[in-house]
């Protein structure tokens, strides 16, 4: 289970190099998919019923279209510790 696990975030890392040279749309889209992609795969791993495969699959959505649009602009959220986030360039 560990080995395929591994795997599957071997190919998620290699998936988002081809994201170089996507217009933002594009983008956006293939963060969603493979977000959504992800969050499923993960509550069929742990095998969760229905209802936590759609919010498992629908966190992630969120969370890819996230990663994906501050690719796109450089820039990350970093907490402060207070409960608020504040935006700088990506390391």
């Amino acid at each position: 289970m560990k080995t395929w696990i591994m795997g599957l975030a071997a190919a998620g890392i290699l998936a988002l190099a081809g994201c170089e040279g996507m217009s933002p749309q594009s983008r956006t889209a293939a963060g969603l998919a493979g977000g959504a992609a992800a969050g499923l795969i993960t509550a069929e791993a742990l095998d969760a019923d229905d209802d936590w495969r759609l919010i498992s699959a629908l966190a992630g959505a969120a969370a890819g279209t996230v990663v994906a649009q501050n690719t796109e602009s450089n820039m990350c959220a970093y907490a402060r510790g207070d409960g608020t986030y504040y935006r700088a360039p990506c390391p």
